[in-house]
């Protein structure tokens, strides 16, 4: 995917609740629930809880996380 399509897809739903799911080294995945809180032109971030986590465009594209818009 174009990382300027992802980028755009993000920014659409600013504010909206989302699901993340994280998959990591060594098989140790975890999933991420909150809203996006932020939209700058590398990264994005998700506000869980009170703690923002912060993502970037491409680990959408090349598959390390997975976006669900809820």
């Amino acid at each position: 995917m174009n990382l300027d399509i992802i980028r755009e897809e993000v920014k659409k739903h600013l504010n909206a609740q989302v699901e993340v799911s994280v998959f990591g080294m060594r098989n140790k995945n975890y999933k991420v629930y909150g809203y996006i809180s932020n939209v700058y032109p590398s990264i994005f971030t998700i506000n869980e809880n009170g703690v923002e986590k912060s993502f970037t465009y491409s680990d959408i594209a090349t598959g390390e996380i997975n976006i669900k818009y809820l």
